[in-house]
């Protein structure tokens, strides 16, 4: 038998087994070529579509996964229409099962390792997914768009304080002009000097008190003894009978309380001249009176006195002519 088959492989044609090899080879290149691709021809595969406006850098090959577990690879992408819309073509080697519903996320897995596609899968709604089926896209905020939304703001507040810091080194500028910095370098220079001269007064200050210890503390022990004897006659003070003093003092206001009622209610004697017209009215006829009596002594003074030596006869009286009546 061994003979037979030699002998068959003999009678066979170089270009038949040059073909044989051709074909061997085109088969191992194309399960190579799929392969790498993601496509195992040999296990069951499922192509399913995504259309997306932006796969934010997703490539071909990058690893399909559910819920974090390679299930297959992504084939290609290709634009849809001439609007931008990118389809992108993936397969799924494994057999679990999830809806048409279910969303095909572009997520991102690090600096370094670029996107992936997540299938997240959708129980409640659809029916099961099939081969060619196109499932809904979505791009997750991956961490690169979670940082620059979050240092979004923070740039625009840098940028504001950058811009009103510029805004106040200008208006420093304008203000600081060389007149202002000399006045402000001579202030400086004026404010080191008195600096200066207040060490040299504080020094002196120093020396004063050093050379005079011993007469501060004497004032400062006479004071002391000033306090302690302000201290005896503040106590001494206590002790006088200050209340007895109060109150005689008080029983004096009011006997001065009382002669006032009295004058002012016209009682008494002081109080009826105060008070009784008709006292005020006698007076002021007494005194008219009395006017009257001393101007007509004065005017008709015989008539008061008479005086004669030889016995005569005093005239008769005649009134004056400017006598008053």
């Amino acid at each position: 038998m061994f003979i037979g088959y030699t002998y068959f492989m003999f009678k066979i044609s170089r270009e038949v087994k040059t073909a044989i090899l051709v074909i061997g080879a085109l088969i191992l290149l194309i399960g190579g070529y799929n392969y790498l691709k993601g496509q195992n021809l040999l296990e069951k595969n499922r192509t399913f579509y995504a259309l997306y406006d932006n796969v934010e850098g997703l490539t071909p090959g990058a690893n399909v996964t559910i819920n974090g577990l390679t299930v297959g690879k992504v084939l290609s992408i290709k634009f849809a229409d001439t609007r931008g819309k990118l389809i992108v073509e993936f397969n799924v080697v494994n057999d679990f099962s999830f809806s048409n519903k279910s969303i095909a996320k572009v997520y991102g897995t690090g600096f370094i390792s670029g996107k992936n596609l997540a299938i997240v899968p959708n129980y409640e709604e659809g029916t099961p997914a099939k081969n060619r089926d196109t499932l809904i896209s979505e791009i997750d905020s991956g961490l690169l768009e979670l940082v620059n939304e979050r240092l979004e703001p923070l740039q625009r507040t840098i940028e504001s304080a950058v811009n009103d810091a510029d805004s106040l080194l200008t208006s420093v500028n304008n203000v600081l002009d060389n007149d202002t910095r000399t006045n402000l370098k001579q202030a400086i220079a004026d404010f080191t000097l008195t600096a200066r001269e207040l060490k040299g007064a504080s020094q002196s200050v120093n020396t004063l008190l050093s050379d005079n210890k011993e007469k501060l503390n004497g004032t400062l022990d006479n004071l002391n003894k000033m306090s302690t004897d302000f201290a005896e006659f503040s106590g001494t003070l206590s002790d006088l009978e200050i209340g007895e003093m109060m109150t005689n003092i008080e029983k004096m206001l009011e006997d001065f309380e009382v002669i006032a009622n009295n004058l002012k209610t016209g009682q008494g004697t002081a109080g009826k001249l105060l008070q009784d017209d008709q006292v005020y009215v006698n007076l002021e006829r007494t005194t008219k009176q009395m006017e009257l009596l001393l101007q007509d002594m004065r005017l008709n003074p015989k008539r008061y006195v008479h005086f004669s030596l030889f016995g005569k006869k005093p005239k008769e009286y005649s009134p004056p002519k400017d006598s008053l009546r």
